[in-house]
């Protein structure tokens, strides 16, 4: 069970100061924002991802270090959580999307999308979440997503969709099952955000009407607005949240 913190300046609730994060597919995008922001709450970052040039550059950005790290190849994740066994703070962002429709799905487009978007969430949660037990306190944060809640259209990407909600739900039950020994577990479920996955997306004129036309702020999201949802949780200034999907995705949900 975890204690309140202790009653001060609200501000200081969002600090980081001594706390080691790990932060996978933080090489760029939103992970790379993501890492930079526990970075200037004072975290100690190390970005985990499979691209090693980009990687080492966005480590060097943040003052962080870097890690090769294949999510869906739990060996490599287990060894790394023995190597970083101080980690209080996991952030599982590595993601990959398959617009295929459904009928068309071929086995390989659907598991490589379950392998890293639910299966790496749950090995890193595994392997982290260890050690974060063995001490009693520690927080994890997941990028899921609003298509976790919704089926997007126009563009058919049913594979997406169940993995975000399975992250949605693994996060629920991991803080069911976690909190009364002090760690939490929450997720960011973003809504549609000028990435470079999504930005290609905007080239297809009746996909970009329908994302723009559908979010009542009438935009995409930027990477930098994600980041701060993240530190929220991540941080004491959420110490009494657990199991919650915080959707940062301009209204799109609402309507």
């Amino acid at each position: 069970m975890t204690s309140a913190p202790r009653p001060g300046n609200i501000l200081d609730l969002f600090r980081l100061d001594g706390r080691h994060a790990v932060v996978t597919g933080g090489a760029q995008g939103i992970g790379f924002e993501i890492a930079r922001g526990l970075a200037q709450a004072g975290a100690r970052v190390t970005i985990a991802d499979l691209k090693p040039d980009i990687g080492t550059e966005a480590a060097q950005a943040i003052g962080g270090t870097f890690e090769v790290l294949d999510v869906t190849d739990p060996a490599a994740v287990t060894a790394l959580a023995t190597r970083l066994p101080d980690v209080e703070i996991l952030v599982n962002n590595a993601g990959i999307v398959r617009n295929v429709p459904a009928e068309d799905t071929a086995d390989d487009d659907w598991t490589a999308v379950m392998k890293v978007n639910i299966d790496g969430v749950f090995w890193c949660c595994r392997a982290f979440g260890q050690a974060m037990l063995a001490r009693g306190r520690g927080s994890i944060v997941s990028t899921a997503s609003m298509s976790g809640m919704i089926s997007n259209h126009p563009q058919p990407q049913v594979a997406y969709n169940v993995s975000k909600a399975g992250v949605i739900h693994l996060t629920r039950s991991l803080a069911g099952e976690w909190g009364p020994r002090g760690v939490r577990v929450n997720c960011v479920s973003p809504g549609y955000t000028a990435t470079p996955m999504t930005k290609l997306g905007l080239d297809t004129p009746e996909w970009r009407d329908t994302w723009l036309g559908g979010t009542p702020l009438g935009r995409l999201a930027e990477p930098t607005e994600i980041a701060p949802a993240v530190l929220y949780l991540a941080s004491d200034a959420a110490s009494f949240v657990t199991g919650h999907s915080l959707v940062v995705d301009g209204g799109y949900t609402c309507w």
